[in-house]
């Protein structure tokens, strides 16, 4: 298995992102069009990025100091944790309030405000433990 949010484990999380309607399709609906950072809390900065175009993930790879619009960071075992078994909106919120999450760049509240850009966001945490 590669190591989490190295290049090729970005390419797969891509791959596995694209396959699942209940994530791309369900973001294409509303046109979500984003840059997306993966990594680990207290690190300067992100270790893999992903970038969406109408809700299709087009490219993925290593950090490499693109301009972000979400910036994601926790723990290595809080990434393993949600790898093994997604968050709910409930256990998300939980994560945030507690910090065990953190958006570096990104606004966590408009996010899930929004149900077309919340469920999709729980979703991607069920597709990075196949990734």
């Amino acid at each position: 298995m590669a190591e989490m949010f190295s290049d090729e484990w970005m390419k797969s999380f891509m791959e596995r992102w694209n396959a699942e309607p209940d994530l791309s399709d369900a973001l294409a609906q509303i046109g979500f069009n984003s840059t997306i950072a993966y990594g680990f809390d207290g690190e300067d900065q992100p270790r893999g990025v992903l970038k969406v175009e109408n809700g299709k993930a087009v490219s993925a790879g290593a950090f490499n100091g693109e301009e972000l619009n979400w910036d994601l960071r926790a723990s290595a075992d809080q990434w393993q944790k949600w790898m093994k078994k997604p968050p709910g909106m409930m256990g998300l919120g939980l994560a945030y309030t507690s910090r065990k999450i953190k958006f570096n760049v990104g606004d966590y509240g408009a996010m899930v405000k929004d149900p077309r850009m919340a469920g999709p966001f729980i979703k991607s945490f069920s597709i990075m433990g196949r990734a």
